[in-house]
């Protein structure tokens, strides 16, 4: 079996000793990267997914394009040397759904917080 079906794509030991294998590897992210874009305008386009499903499918296919993206072209895989590089990226996922979730949730309780609007116009005069 050759060795190239051992490995993942974003091993850098495979791809050490070959210029052509390393350009392989990011030729196959690319090649999946703008299939996974152009399937995304399509299905955002066309009547062939259910529309209140459109959302659901075009995040589906961007969570794709970024499992793509890490492998690919930031070659991180969940080997032994790669611990470091997968627990800062878990970190960074923290820290964006903390700020997005905070956010959301100030937004949506600001409503309650705020003074209604004809006791400003009082205050006001």
């Amino acid at each position: 079996m050759s060795e190239g079906f051992n490995t993942v794509p974003g091993d850098d030991e495979a791809d050490a000793g070959s210029v052509a294998g390393a350009v392989r590897t990011y030729l196959v992210g690319l090649g999946l990267a703008v299939l996974l874009t152009v399937t995304s305008f399509y299905v955002a386009s066309t009547n062939l997914v259910w529309g209140p499903s459109i959302p659901v499918a075009l995040v589906v296919l961007a969570i794709a394009q970024m499992g793509v993206h890490l492998v690919f072209f930031l070659h991180i895989t969940t080997g032994p040397e790669n611990t470091n590089n997968v627990m800062a990226l878990f970190f960074g996922v923290l820290i964006v759904f903390l700020v997005i979730g905070g956010s959301l949730w100030i937004m949506a309780h600001l409503n309650q917080n705020m003074v209604p609007m004809d006791q400003l116009m009082q205050m006001q005069r």
